[in-house]
């Protein structure tokens, strides 16, 4: 380090070079999340031409060659000079941070970009980008590399005079993005389908082109279609009945309004050029769709100008308290049909889990220039949009559930009996959270007698093992290293807790043997600080069974212990499928046995052992169970840290989990019959003998 710092020292960072430098800053990481963000900021430039009315249709491509198109027929972006940098419109938006249209008033009424970095970011982050521009009956490209000018604008054909619309194809530096990184087409298909509902009118399209680890085209695969597409007329009603996955209690309520509100913002005066306090009146757009539902869960999504709000915001702040307050007043109201005292409502009050409970809404707001918390926007902070939210829905949800008419007010009764349910069920919950609370205080051990614990009490190095059965047991517990590895068998498959009640989970003896022995609680009072274990391992067979008890487990981590997959401690094991035993001549000393983890796998590896001409016996075991290895065996491909594979949950991964726990179990299990036939039906020519184990 100099001792003499002087202003020689100071490094300036010009245009581009920051985002280079410090690309989080922009776009959150540079994972596969920062990848993602990149994409969407590109996205949304196109959907705010679909809001202004400009734009019908988005067609995403991804490539074989890495590279991401989107395009568009909104108006093109513009390719004349602008005035003040004597640069095209093209090159502004693209190198420029904090350009764009969307700073004034005239050009977006409501937008999703707004910091003017979005495309001017996503290319300083690109190996290579290339702009296409139609616009005035001529095709203009453009063409940059990491953020510098490669091509200047240029006309490389005609068009229709009528025809107008921008094409953006990059290129991800992998100096800036890990190389494994690639676009996540889950994301990208729930993303479109959003944006879909959110938009009436707006076709978008996915072609997805890529290969896969074995040279597949993803579009051969099931689950990845070539071409997918989005179209939307009913907006979020269509976007609430989409999301809705348990028994309606109510129909889908729709609530609009719009109010003024005025903030004082830095505009550019024309003249001289300077930035100038101006004050502003606003008109901020309402659209609420909301459903009740007889489960527990709650799916609430908040948007800004069609941008997501992860985190909510004032929007949604307001949507709650509107809530809250009518549902309070009508009980009030209603207190004595509802068979509730005055006592009661003073001691017990209604809050805001109470009400939401089943409840499934999409809560949007549009109005200019709102201000987010950050590049990301995943909170909205504009207070004044608070009370404009509030104020409409609590005069229009007050309207429905007073209304005379028949339909509404039989909804509004068995709403309203919901609510006081979920309160009473609160409330016993606490007590019985209570009494177990002071009986584990008092007894000398109140671990339940099937754990085989660890002997280490440093949490930090401690893991907990879920395991399915006791034959499984057995094995694991001669594998496990007993310092710091426990193991908790399961007998079976575990209560479903995603429809049950909290005192129903609470008496299942499996559900509270997990919640003891993690022993942070559950629910509201779930204290990750007080987990004994610092990774969660759920170890199950290879098999559908197998995955079966695992999505069971993650509901019940989901519903009562979600911290701790929101802090990356919950993990699935992954224990091979088939072991290849090499000849003593193929084989080095070190390497007997190869495993493999699917049956895609198998033949891939068994390819690679052809090709390079080493043997193999042809007796390839095929586990059924944990129970069919060896310690040795178990130790060596799934518990022991330095050799095993595990994968970690993350919060998407739950949530597709719990989602589609509910949508199968209401196909093969409710009490509509004509769809699970259906599904047999159609399933029968699917159906592949080789999958089951015989």
């Amino acid at each position: 380090m100099k001792q003499n710092y002087s202003a020689s020292d100071l490094q300036v960072l010009e245009g581009l070079d920051a985002v280079r430098k410090r690309p989080g800053m922009y776009i959150g990481t540079t994972d596969s999340r920062g990848l993602m963000h990149c994409l969407w900021e590109i996205i949304d430039n196109c959907v705010d031409e679909a809001l202004a009315g400009f734009c019908s249709r988005i067609e995403i491509v991804l490539h074989k060659d890495k590279t991401v198109e989107v395009i568009d027929n909104g108006r093109g972006i513009p390719v004349d000079i602008e005035p003040k940098t004597g640069m095209s419109g093209v090159e502004v938006v693209m190198t420029k941070l904090h350009a764009g249209g969307k700073f004034g008033n005239s050009v977006y009424a409501a937008s999703g970009g707004l910091h003017g970095v979005g495309a001017s970011v996503v290319n300083a982050l690109s190996e290579h980008l290339e702009v296409q521009v139609k616009r005035d009956g001529k095709i203009y490209q453009m063409q940059f590399t990491r953020g510098k000018v490669t091509q200047e604008l240029t006309i490389v054909g005609k068009t229709a005079a009528k025809e107008t619309g921008t094409t953006i194809r990059y290129l991800a530096d992998e100096q800036i993005f890990l190389q494994t990184t690639q676009f996540s087409y889950d994301d990208l298909e729930t993303r479109a389908r959003q944006t879909a509902f959110l938009v009436p009118g707006l076709k978008i399209t996915i072609t997805d082109l890529r290969e896969d680890v074995y040279g597949q085209a993803f579009a051969d695969v099931e689950e990845h279609l070539k071409v997918q597409e989005f179209l939307y007329t009913g907006g979020l009603v269509d976007f609430v009945a989409f999301l809705s996955t348990d028994e309606p209690l109510t129909d889908i309520w729709h609530i609009t309004g719009a109010d003024y509100f005025s903030e004082t913002v830095q505009m550019l005066d024309e003249k001289t050029q300077v930035m100038r306090a101006q004050k502003i009146r606003r008109e901020c757009k309402v659209d609420v769709a909301l459903r009740f539902g007889a489960g527990y869960e709650t799916n609430v999504k908040s948007f800004v100008n069609i941008i997501a709000t992860a985190g909510g915001g004032s929007h949604l702040s307001g949507f709650e308290t509107a809530l809250l307050r009518v549902i309070r007043k009508e009980i009030e109201v209603n207190a004595k049909k509802l068979k509730i005292t005055a006592k009661e409502l003073q001691d017990l009050k209604i809050k805001k889990d109470d009400i939401m409970a089943g409840l499934t809404a999409v809560i949007t707001v549009r109005f200019p220039e709102p201000q987010f918390e950050g590049q990301t926007k995943e909170i909205l902070g504009t207070s004044s949009v608070r009370p404009i939210v509030q104020k409409v829905v609590m005069e229009e949800f007050s309207k429905i559930l007073q209304s005379t008419k028949r339909e509404y007010k039989a909804q509004a009764v068995v709403v309203l009996e919901k609510v006081v349910s979920e309160m009473h069920a609160r409330i016993s919950a606490r007590k019985q959270k209570d009494i177990t609370r002071r009986k584990n205080a008092l007894e000398t051990s109140s671990l339940p007698h099937k754990l085989a614990d660890c002997r280490s009490k440093d949490v930090e190095k401690s893991e907990l093992f879920i395991v399915e059965g006791d034959s499984a047991l057995g094995t694991a517990k001669l594998a496990r290293n007993s310092d710091f590895q426990a193991l908790l068998p399961i007998r079976g498959k575990i209560l479903n807790v995603q429809k049950a009640s909290i005192s129903a989970m609470l008496s299942n003896k499996e559900c509270a043997s997990i919640i003891q022995v993690v022993g942070a609680g559950s629910g509201y009072s779930f204290d990750i600080e007080n987990a004994r274990y610092s990774k969660v391992i759920i170890m199950t067979d290879a098999d559908v069974d197998g995955a079966h008890i695992r999505t069971l487990l993650l509901t019940l981590f989901w519903c009562y212990m979600r911290p701790m997959i929101e802090a990356g401690r919950v993990f699935a094991a992954v224990p091979p499928l088939h072991r290849i035993e090499l000849s003593a001549r193929s084989s080095s000393s070190e390497e007997k046995y190869i495993y493999t983890y699917s049956d895609d796998d198998l033949a891939h590896k068994l390819r690679e052992l052809n090709s390079e001409k080493k043997k193999y016996k042809d007796d390839i075991q095929r586990y059924k169970g944990l129970g069919e290895m060896d310690a040795n065996q178990l130790a060596e491909t799934t518990m022991d840290p330095q050799q095993r594979l595990l994968r970690r949950i993350k919060l998407g991964n739950a949530e597709t989990a719990v989602s589609r726990t509910i949508k199968t179990f209401e196909l093969l299990m409710g009490d509509d019959v004509p769809p699970r036939k259906e599904f047999i039906i159609n399933s029968v020519t699917k159906f592949d003998r080789s999958k089951i184990d015989a």
